[in-house]
């Protein structure tokens, strides 16, 4: 890489890390944010809700402006947004002023990621550095969950809450005075319309959907509220299909959508971040519920699963160049599932705390090899002026799968302990769904990568 690509990789991995730390930093502050701000139990949940609800649901739309107003100027305004929403939330006197605050973050965490990617992509040409970029994007995307954690229980036990919004201030105004001077304008000379009907019905079926699984997570998934928001999302995506069919201008043009490498790489980005995620879920039930670890040493202990992410960041890159991308998102699988399976051995003593250590780490290298690969994969083949889109489809990928996976795993894990109590009941649940994960991990990896093929030039 030239210096100026070096500073600019610097400048956007950057930014991706902040916005995941967000993901996660408030996950283990929310009693102290409810408690500070007045937020009754039954509202605290709306804290992570309403960040999940605009990040998810306006990314594709986003994904698309990326690419009709410029990249760069899409990726600068929702850093200054991402600043600015930080700020409004760590000087909020009330609930109503930190959910605006969380919207806000969302939307600017929808606008950031997608460009940022796009700009990463079209920077470096399809090759080894471009699979080296998307290496350490992901190592460090992947590491900013965990490290949001940690950093969320330290600043939380050390200084206040309100830290987990003030850090991103400064972070966001250097990337803000920065970025016009490192990344170059790619506004597109054409100025197509929006498909606005596309639009409409693509942001309002995600919004829907993942209302229903943040829902389900919740309240289960029988519940009406669950149900008929999981069926209206469906609909309107339905919907979305039928009107990108017959539009000029599409938002999401069909044949993208047919394309084996985009189709089949997000399935398995939706896989990988669905199985990661909801396996941290499982784990902090394990270590507070049965170990009995507070909220910072759990944090702590998930620190060795990012040094495996970090480690297949850096090596993922490299392993698509050797063994491609198919053959490294089935290897990435079955790592990943040979290390969580051994977890259902799980027992209620703190000498299991060493199993965990190794298989977390093992597993997080193996996972991140599958979102490497995933990324490579979902952004091959297509010309600089579809990368918004592209990168807006597994940006999509990535924040839906975050989304369900701790529903579907606590689903999973409340069946088993039906009937019983206690940090028994807990640690039987959660084998259970741990086993479930395992088995998810090699089905959608092996599956990803027998339907992908070998590439074509329609396929890619």
């Amino acid at each position: 890489m030239t210096g100026r690509e070096r500073l600019l990789l610097t400048l956007l991995l950057g930014a991706q890390f902040m916005v995941a730390v967000d993901f996660s930093i408030l996950n283990v502050a929310l009693p102290e944010v409810g408690a500070g701000l007045g937020f009754s139990l039954a509202n605290l949940q709306w804290i992570a809700t309403s960040f999940a609800l605009a990040a998810a649901g306006f990314t594709l739309l986003f994904g698309r402006v990326a690419d009709l107003v410029g990249r760069k100027r899409l990726f600068v305004g929702g850093m200054a947004v991402l600043g600015a929403s930080s700020l409004l939330g760590g000087l909020a006197t009330g609930p109503e002023l930190l959910l605006v605050a969380r919207v806000l973050q969302g939307l600017a965490t929808a606008a950031v990621t997608p460009a940022g990617l796009a700009l990463l992509t079209t920077a470096f040409r399809e090759g080894p550095l471009r699979e080296r970029a998307l290496g350490l994007n992901g190592a460090l995307m992947s590491a900013g969950f965990t490290a949001g954690a940690i950093l969320g229980g330290l600043l939380t036990s050390l200084l206040s809450w309100r830290w987990a919004f003030l850090i991103n201030v400064p972070v966001a105004a250097l990337v803000v005075v920065l970025a016009p001077r490192v990344v170059r304008e790619d506004r597109s000379r054409e100025r197509p319309r929006l498909d606005v009907p596309g639009a409409v019905t693509v942001t309002a079926g995600l919004l829907l959907l993942v209302f229903g699984l943040t829902q389900a997570g919740e309240h289960g998934w029988t519940t009406p509220a669950t149900l008929v928001a999981l069926a209206a999302g469906a609909a309107l995506l339905v919907v979305f299909w039928f009107v990108e069919r017959r539009t000029g201008e599409p938002l999401v043009p069909i044949a993208l959508l047919k394309r084996r490498n985009v189709v089949w790489g997000n399935t398995a980005g939706v896989i990988a971040f669905v199985t990661e995620t909801s396996l941290v879920f499982l784990l902090t039930l394990y270590l507070q519920k049965v170990l009995g670890y507070s909220p910072l040493a759990t944090g702590l202990a998930f620190g060795v699963l990012g040094l495996g992410t970090v480690l297949g960041g850096t090596l993922g890159g490299r392993t698509v160049g050797r063994l491609g991308a198919r053959a490294t998102i089935a290897a990435g699988g079955l790592l990943q599932a040979a290390a969580t399976l051994p977890l259902v051995a799980l027992g209620a003593s703190g000498g299991w705390i060493w199993l965990l250590l190794a298989a977390t780490f093992a597993g997080g290298v193996g996972n991140m090899l599958m979102i490497v690969a995933f990324m490579v994969t979902a952004t091959s083949g297509l010309p600089d002026a579809e990368q918004g889109r592209a990168t807006g489809i597994a940006t999509m990928s990535q924040q839906i799968g975050i989304t369900m996976g701790t529903p579907i795993m606590s689903a999973i894990a409340t069946a088993a302990m039906a009937g019983t109590t206690g940090a028994a009941a807990v640690l039987s649940g959660v084998r259970v769904a741990i086993g479930v994960n395992a088995l998810l991990v090699v089905a959608g990896a092996l599956l990803a990568a027998a339907f992908l093929g070998r590439p074509t030039g329609k396929d890619a």
